[in-house]
């Protein structure tokens, strides 16, 4: 190549670096924070929202989103649902590579067509269009256009301009056109601090922000809902499935909700009542019915995943259910207050956004929120709350789903919101005993009995269903830090009447002890160590927030072998937080029998972002004790 030819191509290079730069579909031209810790740039994000009517509403968003590695492929966005109420106009994506050239067009009938639900034809109207693209090179940029129209009015898309960690947001904006006679209200959520424009005047409302830089999620954080800019909204004035509705509040929001969509889905066949009245016909209280209706359900019925929202607000009538056999929340929750309903016995359906993070609905703004239906029986001052989706769950036990959240009890008279149980630490236990032997090899045997409760149920409550093989696996990674581990005998008891699950366990290990000299070593605390260490920051942003506490107690008697003796036994070990507390100690029983005695306490709750360093020390001085040596001499 010619001098002259070499200068032509780098202006020419030069060229297109420059017009790129200005150019809002590569990745050249974002600014350089905005890169940083992120997967995807949202170059801009614009909804319009138009009201015609409380029963009339056009969608139309436009989002250019630039990916810039293969894990920001789950941050397109692209899809669109649809049913008989909400119609897609147009649809349409254009992908363009680095240089921002136009690559491919995707039009409406090229997206993928699915049902939105997995199993089951109760709701086979409920469908979503989805972009299904694999691209050839990173970056590269999404254009993706839809216009919905709706006669549903009673969700109104809020304004959550960062909606996932490692995504940064250039410009996001956020319009809602409506008649004068039409009542928006909105609640600001995350705001302070934040630079942004706002228009609000009757008929209109309107948020722009900019240069939003990505998030890094940091373990122990609330929620990232809980810390991101966001404006909920919803009209007083609405319409769902053509039946029109004005909700101001909560209590007007479980009126709506009992009268138009769930109060003529109870219709059970007679002969299913009057089987159900002979199932209990011999419970002398209102309970004990209840704990036999709904072991019942959980024999009859299976669920099939479908969230509120999706699959329509509405359950579908208990009927069905009764003869299918199957159903999502809401059916299954429908279903099972029908059934005691017939029986006399009161229950309330309730809303919640269920799940393992702790979420509750926004107490002062009434909207449609939650994704998830369960059912409340209010016994006196107490409420029992059934989770009627699962086989295995025992009666009035919901931890780690639903628990220690605000959710809509819904009645005739109207909604409340009312906080679920919370477990606390001395609920939520794991209590070991155990009895080990050690031989003058080094190898150990060991017998334990594990009994869990509240939290420490629910985490153990899959063990239950596992096969052999896979118990097998689970112990043997539950106990890793014990090298050449061999379980011998498993055996698990779900004991549902005291919620309570009991773990009979026998292992051995050769080579457990270490033989120096005449000295033998051993970690005393066989069978709960910590070995994790919440993960170090260097410039921790988000709060410290612990959701749930647990508190574990141990007590091994560990039998040593006959020709040695404790050289030393430990100092009691105390650490007292205000995350918890850590209580150690090694009694000797014998010449050859010591007992080790643990307890473990972590309480939980939100703290500020400083606090987390002496959170991770205390985690970290736990995990130093529990690997805490001792020596054995030979005599």
């Amino acid at each position: 190549m010619t001098f002259k030819k070499i200068v032509n191509a780098l202006i020419l290079f030069t060229a297109l670096i420059v017009t790129s730069q200005e150019n809002i579909y590569t990745s050249f031209s974002i600014p350089s924070n905005l890169k940083e810790n992120a997967n995807a740039v949202i170059r801009l994000n614009n909804v319009d929202i138009e009201l015609k009517s409380s029963d009339d509403m056009l969608i139309t968003e436009k989002r250019i989103i630039t990916i810039l590695n293969k894990q920001g492929n789950r941050n397109i966005d692209a899809f669109v649902g649809y049913d008989n109420t909400t119609k897609i106009k147009e649809l349409e994506v254009l992908v363009y590579d680095n240089f921002g050239k136009e690559i491919k067009k995707i039009k409406k009938n090229d997206f993928k067509d699915v049902s939105a639900v997995s199993g089951g034809t109760l709701y086979s109207d409920s469908r979503v269009k989805y972009l299904d693209y694999t691209p050839v090179s990173y970056p590269y940029t999404i254009e993706f256009t839809s216009v919905v129209s709706s006669s549903n009015t009673a969700f109104i898309q809020s304004f959550m301009p960062l909606d996932d960690y490692y995504v940064s947001v250039q410009n996001s904006s956020y319009n809602i056109i409506y008649p004068e006679n039409i009542t928006i209200r909105k609640k600001e959520k995350h705001l302070e601090g934040l630079k942004f424009e706002k228009e609000e005047k009757q008929g209109k409302l309107f948020y722009k922000v900019e240069n939003l830089e990505a998030i890094k999620p940091e373990s122990y954080s609330p929620l990232f809902r809980d810390m991101v800019p966001r404006v909920l909204v919803a009209l007083n004035e609405f319409s769902y499935e053509g039946v029109p509705s004005i909700v101001e509040n909560w209590n007007d929001f479980g009126k709506w909700l009992y009268h138009d969509l769930i109060k003529d889905t109870n219709d059970l066949p007679e002969s299913t009542i009057s089987m159900i009245q002979n199932l209990v016909k011999d419970e002398s209280n209102d309970i004990e019915k209840a704990k036999k209706i709904y072991q019942y359900v959980q024999d009859k019925t299976r669920y099939i995943s479908v969230q509120v929202g999706i699959g329509g607000w509405k359950p579908f009538n208990a009927s069905e259910v009764d003869e299918l056999g199957y159903g999502d929340c809401k059916a299954l929750t429908n279903y099972t207050m029908s059934l005691l309903k017939a029986v006399g016995v009161k229950s309330n359906y309730c809303i919640v956004y269920g799940g393992d993070d702790i979420m509750s609905l926004e107490a002062d703004f009434a909207s449609m929120q939650g994704n998830h239906v369960f059912l409340n029986i209010p016994n006196g001052e107490e409420n029992i709350w059934l989770e009627c989706t699962s086989q295995k769950v025992p009666f009035g036990f919901i931890a780690d789903f639903t628990d220690d959240r605000d959710v809509l009890v819904v009645t005739p008279d109207g909604g409340n919101i009312i906080h679920t149980k919370k477990y606390n630490p001395e609920e939520s236990s794991q209590t070991i005993k155990g009895n080990c032997s050690i031989d003058e090899n080094g190898t150990i045997q060991v017998q334990t009995t594990i009994s869990s409760k509240g939290l420490q149920y629910s985490d153990k409550l899959r063990l239950d269903s596992e096969n052999h093989r896979d118990l097998d696996s689970h112990y043997k990674e539950r106990w890793d830090y014990i090298n050449n581990i061999s379980i011998n005998e498993m055996h698990l008891n779900n004991d549902k009447n005291n919620i309570e699950i009991i773990e009979d366990i026998s292992f051995s290990a050769n080579n457990f002890s270490k033989v120096v000299g005449n000295r033998m070593l051993f970690v005393v605390n066989t069978l709960n160590r910590i070995t994790s260490i919440p993960d170090r920051y260097r410039n921790r942003n988000a709060p410290l927030k612990i959701e749930r506490g647990f508190k574990d107690v141990d007590e091994v008697e560990i039998k040593l072998p006959s020709d040695y003796i404790v050289e030393a036994l430990p100092k009691v070990n105390l650490i007292e937080t205000k995350f918890g507390s850590y209580k150690s100690e090694t009694i000797k029983k014998d010449e050859n029998i010591i007992i080790y005695k643990r307890e473990f306490i972590v309480n939980d709750g939100e703290f500020p972002k400083e606090d987390y360093n002496k959170f991770r020390d205390f985690f970290k001085e736990v995990s130093r004790q529990d690997s805490a040596k001792i020596a054995l001499i030979k005599q």
